[in-house]
């Protein structure tokens, strides 16, 4: 799919505010997050009235243009990195795609060496240029605890956390959620997505919700067929099989998450309480 040129961008989002970031994470791979991410920015997007940019901040091993059938050779992240060295940042007009279903992406590196230039600093820049250009912004984060994806998580409004039926997962949850709070995040700011929620795999919803000490907000269908086919051709299933049950879970919580810029709840902590907090954390690195 050739990407279609990019509009001139305002300074500010249709609104006159600035947009709300919405970081999609997973302490664990394999829970669908690229998936859930890219459909999820779709549904948003027609939804009419919103601006949404969809960001792949898997820096080395990013999908969101897999996904999208969009050629690897486009520009990326990795492409800003000299105009945010040279502190001239302006607009991300020449670096983001314009796909087709109304979503503005911004790709990651093409390759894992590219993207060891783009640092925390680097980032943090981006979304909050993003921020200031769209209504909402989507960022698909990779699996890792490392500076850029701690970048992307304080910079969110909401983290929509997923997790599936899985022991593995639930463990990783239950860790990732006592890490959320050492660093500050409110609970407002967290939304647990229970991917694959109808699976039969031995464990209920009940028995994750009692697990890891709080409710799920929200859930997603498993519908194999209709996500790998979707997959395999480069189009969201969103738009290729709509009236699917998993398409209006995703519909549905990007309605959810389309209205959280008015009640997103400021962090608990202050920026300099979460550095410290980080640096008590992730002191091994």
């Amino acid at each position: 799919m050739a990407p279609i040129a990019a509009p001139a961008a305002t300074p500010t989002t249709a609104s006159g505010e600035v947009g709300t970031v919405i970081a999609v994470f997973s302490p664990k791979g394999g829970v669908g997050r690229t998936t859930v991410a890219v459909n999820l920015a779709v549904a948003a997007a027609s939804l009419g009235g919103k601006r949404v940019a969809l960001m792949d901040g898997s820096y080395q091993f990013g999908d969101v243009g897999v996904l999208l059938n969009l050629n690897p050779k486009n520009k990326s992240i990795a492409d800003l990195v000299p105009e945010l060295e040279a502190g001239e940042l302006e607009s991300l007009d020449n670096f983001v795609i314009n796909h087709s279903s109304g979503v503005r992406v911004l790709l990651a590196p093409a390759s894992p060496e590219a993207a060891e230039h783009v640092t925390a600093s680097h980032t943090k820049r981006v979304i909050e240029r993003l921020r200031a250009e769209h209504d909402l912004v989507i960022v698909d984060c990779t699996s890792t605890f490392n500076d850029s994806t701690l970048a992307i998580l304080d910079e969110a409004d909401v983290i929509l956390t997923l997790l599936s039926l899985e022991i593995t997962s639930i463990k990783n949850m239950r860790l990732f959620l006592e890490v959320a709070d050492q660093l500050g995040y409110g609970g407002r700011k967290i939304r647990l997505v229970l991917n694959r929620a109808d699976s039969t795999l031995g464990i209920r919803v009940a028995d994750v919700e009692h697990s890891i000490g709080r409710k799920v907000d929200h859930t997603i269908v498993s519908d194999g067929r209709s996500v790998v086919y979707a997959l395999n051709r480069g189009v969201p299933f969103f738009l290729s099989n709509r009236e699917a049950q998993v398409s209006q879970d995703i519909l549905r919580l990007a309605t959810a998450i389309a209205g959280e810029g008015a009640k997103a709840a400021p962090a608990a902590e202050s920026a300099k309480d979460r550095a410290a907090a980080k640096k008590s954390l992730f002191a091994w690195r």
